[in-house]
């Protein structure tokens, strides 16, 4: 059995959940604080990959992306980057679709900090910079953690999106998921059963540390 796919896995899971991590702090605290009315309808928009099928997200992707559209070809002319049937495409993708996946929990976090909080934060003259890295990140590391461990757990086991963005044996495009779908096709079922139980396992310890997390919080809360 060929591991590959499970280092390019670990590697597109890694790099989509550091940096959804990243951009994902700030814009929650956007949603969560912003006062404009039209929020409601970004909030709809960042959500969508959660209802939508991957393989609308896939057709869209490569409809405005691709190397027949106006953005693909220029980003291949004038960089040589191609979002297609490449690392950099399935990378891209995977932000896109597990972005709600990260700003869902630290958006709920960030609602639940209590108002007297907030209200001592503006009390103290403290800027909002300052309140939200010395005391709102920490007040809410757990969702931040949830987030982080959604978003990693969700990217591991992406497909339908991976597949018509990045193709099928094409090398450094090739992730785990994609790997027991080409092995089924071609009836390599021991590889296929080796593949699957190593995902399998992998989903249940994250899953199982999302729920320890999730029961740990809500005693907090309780207490």
């Amino acid at each position: 059995m060929d591991y590959t796919p499970f280092l390019v896995t670990f590697k597109l899971a890694g790099l989509t959940t550091l940096i959804l991590f990243v951009i994902g702090i700030p814009i929650a605290y956007s949603i969560a604080f912003s006062k404009w009315k039209g929020k409601i309808i970004l909030e709809s928009i960042l959500m969508l990959p959660i209802v939508l099928p991957p393989t609308v997200l896939g057709f869209y992707f490569i409809f405005f992306l691709g190397p027949k559209s106006g953005i693909g070809k220029f980003l291949e002319n004038t960089f040589d980057v191609t979002l297609t049937f490449s690392f950099q495409g399935i990378l891209l993708g995977s932000i896109i679709y597990c972005l709600p996946f990260m700003l869902t929990p630290i958006i709920n976090g960030f609602r639940s900090i209590p108002k007297n909080l907030i209200e001592s934060t503006t009390l103290l003259n403290k800027s909002k910079k300052n309140a939200l890295w010395f005391v709102f990140i920490p007040y809410i590391k757990r969702s931040i953690l949830s987030g982080v461990l959604l978003t990693f757990a969700h990217t591991i086991g992406a497909f339908g999106l991976i597949l018509m963005i990045g193709g099928g044996k094409l090398g450094d495009a090739q992730v785990a998921s994609v790997a027991i779908y080409d092995e089924m096709n071609a009836m390599n079922f021991d590889n296929v059963h080796q593949y699957a139980l190593i995902l399998l396992v992998i989903s249940f310890v994250l899953i199982f540390c999302l729920n320890l997390l999730t029961r740990k919080s809500t005693r907090s809360d309780i207490a």
